[in-house]
């Protein structure tokens, strides 16, 4: 490992300070201690065990390449190596931000999905193939500027911040603008949303789903996308290094230069992103059948309102001529009542004078109910008798008496009967 250190002046000392002052001991040093000091890491083992079976770099990865082919659960994904164009091989190093990492590895078919031991696999090739080492056993003498390529790769796809800020620029991905209105919906509007989900802080990204997605999934989606959160960032792409500045000044003016920049490509793909997710929120054609459900769930509540507000008025209608027929029914029975009444009181006046004019007429042929003949001032007595006991008879009781009377009257004892009916009305 290559430790730079940095040159620099020490600060002027004080006045009170001289020459000749030694220096002053403000702490003991602690008693010595030993402690046993082991390196660590893969490289120390590639090395170690270099240095044991006597074997060079390139002897060395190619035997442990072979004996762990069996355990490699990706060997099937990089059996076939893919093709390196003159262009490529011919890159020049010092153009690395130029160049597509994943090409140069070999694994563009895999990209932003790669995972760490695809990588390691396919640099672990690549080494085997131009190390210099090889080129220069078998009389090839070429520089090996494709190989810093591989090593540069290999550096920037296994650091997770380099590999995060070459992501977010990839250039082996396609520029994808809004689909023509003409392609099927999901199949051109699916694949983008994918591609762009990799860029999500939130995992996992929902899907853009079919026609028969629920409400509750489609409106979720556009949620999310709404309100999506991107770690993309756009570091790749500085012009100028701040790490190069010869001053302060000119690397703080680097700094703001770049951070301005990234702001501005952060802003336009937001933008971006928010015109591709307003063009699928308008095509989408779940919306409008959700709008048409929707439209004739109002309608459908509509008219079960009108409905109801009929069926109401209809009743109100119904129960308003019951009324009016009931009140009619009821004058008509009252009517019929009242002269059911009239004839009956006539009827029963009719009987009341019919009795009291038989009786009267009794009292009349039978002397009054006198033993002699009577005087007017007798007779006069009688009838006043006889009006002071109808008031105590009620039609039925003159009924009684008349045919009392009557019967009276065939045996000879009218007087004695009157006398008794006086005695016992209390007349």
């Amino acid at each position: 490992m290559l430790v730079t250190i940095p040159s620099f002046l020490l600060p002027t000392p004080p006045s009170s300070w001289t020459a000749g002052e030694s220096s002053k001991v403000h702490a003991s040093v602690s008693a010595p201690s030993k402690r046993t000091l082991e390196p660590v890491g893969r490289h120390f083992v590639g090395f170690a065990r270099r240095k044991f079976h006597d074997r060079t770099y390139s002897e060395d990865e190619r035997i442990e390449s072979a004996k762990n082919a069996g355990n490699d659960d990706n060997d099937e994904d990089l059996s076939e190596d893919e093709e390196e164009s003159r262009d490529l091989l011919e890159s020049d190093p010092k153009d690395w931000k130029e160049q597509d990492h994943y090409e140069v590895l070999g694994i563009t078919r895999h990209r932003y999905k790669a995972t760490e031991a695809q990588i390691i696999k396919a640099h672990r090739k690549k080494v085997l193939k131009h190390h210099p080492d090889k080129k220069a056993a078998s009389g090839d003498m070429n520089d090996d500027a494709f190989f810093k390529c591989i090593q540069k790769a290999f550096e920037i796809l296994m650091d997770p911040i380099k590999r995060r800020q070459f992501d977010s620029v990839d250039p082996g991905l396609p520029d994808h603008d809004i689909p023509s209105k003409s392609k099927d919906f999901f199949k051109s509007f699916g694949p983008i949303f994918e591609l762009e989900a990799r860029f999500s802080n939130k995992q996992p990204v929902p899907t853009l789903g079919d026609m028969d997605s629920a409400r509750e999934d489609v409106e979720g989606f556009y949620d999310f996308w709404y309100n999506f959160d991107s770690w993309r960032t756009f570091e790749y792409l500085d012009k100028e290094s701040s790490e190069t500045a010869d001053n302060r000044d000119d690397k703080r003016y680097y700094e703001k230069k770049n951070k301005a920049e990234r702001a501005r490509r952060k802003k336009e793909d937001n933008a971006r992103l928010r015109e591709l997710v307003d063009a699928a929120l308008k095509r989408d054609p779940r919306i409008a059948k959700f709008k048409e459900e929707e439209k004739q769930k109002r309608y459908a509540k509509r008219n079960a309102r009108e409905a109801q507000e009929k069926a109401a008025a209809e009743a109100k209608k119904k129960a308003e001529e019951e009324a009016l027929i009931a009140a009619q029914k009821a004058e008509e029975e009252a009517k019929l009542k009242l002269q059911s009444d009239k004839k009956a009181k006539e009827a029963r006046k009719n009987a009341i004078r019919k009795e009291k004019k038989t009786i009267k007429r009794l009292m009349k042929e039978h002397n009054y109910f006198c033993a002699a003949e009577p005087s007017p001032a007798q007779v006069d007595e009688q009838l006043n008798k006889l009006e002071a006991l109808f008031e105590k008879l009620a039609v039925d009781d003159l009924e009684v008496v008349r045919k009392k009377f009557e019967e009276a009257a065939a045996s000879g004892s009218i007087q004695a009967a009157f006398d008794e009916e006086l005695s016992t009305r209390g007349v």
